[in-house]
């Protein structure tokens, strides 16, 4: 059973839209394995996001991600990352598809709401760091 890792990002929780992202997971028959609402680390959003570090808006992303609490999934199910992908939509917020999470709630390219692993290798990496 293939498992990912989905961060509902400070936006989401803020703009109280956590259980209608989860219930959109659950009716996919996505089993949820783990669940937890914790505020992420400096440490932590530098690590997640070191691949952009070098891009004008990485410090703008850790106040942001940093900012308020996020809650972290893991999912589980058949195919569930190519799944998980294709629901949240692309990452700006303005080329995703309305009727995915991005598209009908995110508001630009790193306030867009969730986020989810893109690999098999990203999952386990991911899910290790957030839920050690």
């Amino acid at each position: 059973m293939e498992q990912t890792l989905v961060i509902i990002k400070p936006d989401g929780v803020t703009r109280k839209l956590v259980g209608e992202i989860i219930q959109r997971f659950e009716k996919k028959q996505m089993k949820i394995a783990q669940l937890k609402v914790a505020k992420m680390s400096r440490a932590q959003a530098e690590e997640h996001y070191a691949h952009v570090k070098q891009f004008d808006f990485f410090e703008d992303m850790m106040t942001y991600m940093t900012s308020s609490e996020v809650v972290y999934l893991v999912l589980e199910g058949n195919e569930v990352i190519k799944i998980v992908r294709k629901m949240i939509g692309a990452t700006n917020c303005l080329n995703a598809e309305p009727g995915t999470i991005r598209g009908d709630y995110g508001a630009n390219s790193y306030q867009n709401i969730i986020h989810a692993s893109d690999s098999p290798e990203a999952a386990t990496a991911e899910i290790n760091r957030f839920f050690n």
